[in-house]
C-alpha cells in the first residue's frame, strides 16, 4: 500500500511539475508573441535572437551575418527593422544574393541591409500616426542614410517604396522584440 501511495504521489508530483512546466511555456507565449516562420517571436528575446528561429528568414540571418551586424541588432537599440522573407531575396534578379554575400561586397551588402533599420521603435500604429500626418504619405531614414517612403494601401496595409521605386507589403506588423520591433515585408527594399 505504502508503495502504491508513493507511486500515486510521485505521479502526482510529475503531472505538477508538468502543469508548471507548461505554465512556464505559456507565460513565454505571452499575447505580444507573435509566430513568425512557423516559431514563436518572443518580447523578451532581441531581433537576432528571434530571426534565427524564424524558417522564412533564413537568407536574411546569413546575410547579417556576413555583414557582420549581428552584435549591432543584438544591441540595446531601439531598431525597427523591415524583415524580407526568403522568398523576397529570391525574387531578386539571379546571382543577386550570392554577389552580395561575397567578402569583397561587405560594404554593398551592408548598405542594402541597414536600409531595411530604422532607428527607434516605430510600431504599426506609430507608422500609421505618421501616413496620416503627412497627409498620406511618410518619410523615414534609415540606418544606412537613405530614405524610405510610407503609405497606406488600403485602410489596414502599409506599403513601404524605396529610392529604386520598388513597393513592398508589409505581412506581418508589430513583433516585439527586447530592443525594437520587426515589421515582415515581401520584398528587399533597394537603395539608390
Amino acid at each position: 500500500m505504502k508503495k502504491h501511495l508513493f507511486s500515486l504521489t510521485f505521479v502526482a508530483l510529475l503531472g505538477a511539475a508538468s502543469a508548471s512546466s507548461a505554465s512556464a511555456q505559456q507565460a513565454q507565449l505571452s499575447p505580444t508573441s507573435v509566430m513568425v516562420g512557423g516559431q514563436a517571436m518572443l518580447p523578451t528575446k532581441n531581433i537576432v535572437a528571434n530571426a534565427v528561429n524564424s524558417a522564412d528568414h533564413t537568407t536574411l540571418v546569413a546575410a547579417v551575418k556576413a555583414a557582420g551586424l549581428v552584435e549591432t541588432l543584438q544591441g540595446k537599440g531601439p531598431f525597427t527593422v523591415f524583415a524580407p522573407v526568403n522568398d523576397a531575396f529570391e525574387n531578386l534578379p539571379a546571382g543577386t544574393v550570392e554577389t552580395l554575400l561575397k567578402p569583397e561586397n561587405k560594404a554593398t551588402l551592408t548598405k542594402v541591409l541597414t536600409y531595411h533599420v530604422v532607428a527607434g521603435n516605430m510600431t504599426a500604429d506609430k507608422i500609421m500616426a505618421a501616413i496620416k500626418a503627412g497627409k498620406g504619405k511618410a518619410s523615414f531614414k534609415t540606418v544606412s542614410g537613405g530614405t524610405l517612403m510610407a503609405m497606406m494601401n488600403g485602410p489596414k496595409n502599409v506599403v513601404l517604396i524605396d529610392e529604386a521605386g520598388n513597393v513592398a507589403s508589409i505581412s506581418t506588423y508589430d513583433v516585439l522584440q527586447s530592443n525594437g520591433v520587426i515589421h515582415v515585408v515581401d520584398k528587399v527594399l533597394m537603395p539608390k
